[in-house]
């Protein structure tokens, strides 16, 4: 039986009404869930505010409130607890409820704009690999050890954070690898977990729909690594001119990694093909499967983690050649007629760079490059001129068309993206507004030994429209129209 004053610690009180002795049953912020003996905490959101489905959580059974405000009517026999910042409450109520999952294993973060998701990913099977127990908390996945359960959001809520932490206690999971979005640390997400490292990757242009600056995006950022303890670890990307930044206030130990400048942990490329990369690290070759610059950052990002947690760097280094890509970043098939075809997760301007960049070192310019590419809808409208003028830049055609349009016309999203076309590379692009016609028309525009780029929604199964999710996958659409192609 747990009583409210059990689940309060580290929650900063402004005001109390009612017993904090009652007995609770759960923690819910959505009104719609709430049942008998419940906390409700009224959470100021982006789209509604909690505090108007007060009333609808009290006459589902709830016996505490949590608020930044009181409301104007007091029901006697409930219990209301002011407090400054909601989402700050509910991430200590919810640590606290779960027996504070987070200090039985070693947890480690990973934020910045690209590469969060193969780290965390290939830190889980690295880890896996090496025998032990393990838990991943990703956009594509949630893993409980071996247990697997579906992912809405990049950085989840406190209690779903909280609640699969707790599951992984029971399964005996020593680490856990998780993604840390900027939403997530500015919503508090994080707030009441230990972590024991933080990863920094790199940071560019994105989700300027949500921060208001740049500045306030990487500040956001920078914050996770302040509050990390002296007990645990940061290594940073130094390549990434903000990389050095993220240390400047942190308790935690300092680490770097690299590829151009001095680091802790640093690598060179030493072999660059579509077969995988031949990497020197810290004075040790090694082959692995994955491709890329971009993916020799992330193998150095895991290689440093994995020897800050314990692991013996030769075996680490031995485990890195296993390891296989991630679902939707990089994966790459080739037809029968010797077309390959690679969908990847790029949907930023940095992220699509890099993608293109590494096609083209390792291509021979005797084939084309046919690039599929859209923006989703509901975001950062900034990025779109900018993403349609690195693939028309980069690529011999480009065929512009519709990613996720959500709430949005997707009309007006080619039409966004039309604009950073420069005159010069008109001739090579084609707006194509359904998605699978556009991977057709690629399909049928490459000849053998051409490359295919299909960029926006990697691993993504669906495509949102009008708040509908309907069934699409960018790598199971190309590999039935390159069949149909040779049949």
């Amino acid at each position: 039986m747990i009583t409210l004053k059990d689940i309060l610690y580290k929650v900063s009180i402004e005001a109390v009404k009612g017993s904090t002795d009652a007995t609770i049953n759960k923690i819910e912020f959505d009104s719609r869930k709430v049942e008998l003996n419940d906390v409700f905490v009224a959470i100021r959101g982006t789209v509604s505010n909690g505090h108007d489905f007060i009333e609808k959580a009290l006459n589902q059974g709830a016996a505490v409130i949590v608020c930044d405000t009181f409301p104007e009517i007091i029901v006697n026999g409930v219990t209301y607890i002011q407090v400054k910042d909601t989402n700050l409450a509910l991430a200590f109520l919810a640590s606290n409820y779960y027996e504070n999952p987070s200090q039985n294993l070693k947890l480690v973060g990973i934020t910045g704009t690209n590469g969060k998701t193969t780290i965390a990913s290939l830190l889980y099977q690295l880890f896996k690999k090496a025998g032990y127990k393990v838990g991943l908390l990703s956009t594509v996945k949630i893993l409980v050890d071996e247990e697997e359960f579906p992912a809405t959001h990049t950085t989840p809520d406190s209690l779903t954070i909280n609640y699969y932490l707790s599951e992984m206690n029971k399964a005996g999971v020593e680490f856990c690898f998780m993604e840390v979005s900027s939403h997530g640390i500015h919503q508090k997400r994080t707030e009441g977990l230990l972590f024991s490292g933080g990863i920094f990757t790199n940071l560019s242009h994105d989700h300027l729909d949500y921060h208001s600056s740049f500045a306030e995006y990487r500040d956001v950022k920078k914050s996770f690594f302040d509050y990390l303890p002296k007990t645990a670890f940061v290594l940073t990307n130094v390549d990434d001119k903000n990389g050095n930044l993220m240390l400047q206030n942190t308790k935690a130990k300092k680490l770097t990694y690299a590829l151009k400048s001095y680091a802790d942990y640093k690598a060179s490329i030493l072999e660059n093909q579509l077969s995988g990369l031949l990497l020197k690290i810290n004075g040790n070759e090694v082959w692995v499967k994955l491709i890329g610059t971009f993916n020799a950052y992330n193998l150095l990002a895991i290689y440093g983690t994995a020897v800050e947690l314990g692991l013996d760097s030769l075996e680490v280094l031995r485990l890195l050649s296993e390891l296989e890509s991630v679902s939707g970043r990089f994966q790459f098939i080739v037809s029968d007629d010797k077309i390959t075809a690679i969908v990847d997760y790029a949907h930023t301007p940095d992220a699509l760079e890099n993608v293109l960049g590494t096609i083209n070192d390792i291509r021979t310019k005797n084939e084309q490059l046919i690039t599929v590419v859209g923006c989703g809808g509901n975001r950062d409208k900034t990025k779109r001129p900018i993403m349609a003028n690195i693939a028309s830049t980069l690529s011999n055609k480009v065929i512009l068309t519709s990613d996720n349009p959500r709430d949005e016309d997707p009309t007006d999203i080619l039409m966004d993206m039309e604009k950073g076309v420069e005159p010069q590379n008109h001739r090579k692009t084609l707006s194509i507004l359904d998605r699978k016609q556009a991977i057709k028309v690629a399909c049928q525009l490459a000849k053998p030994n051409d490359i295919i780029l299909i960029a926006g929604k990697g691993h993504e199964t669906y495509q949102e429209v009008k708040g509908v999710r309907h069934h699409f996958d960018d790598m199971e659409t190309v590999k039935e129209l390159l069949e149909e192609r040779n049949q």
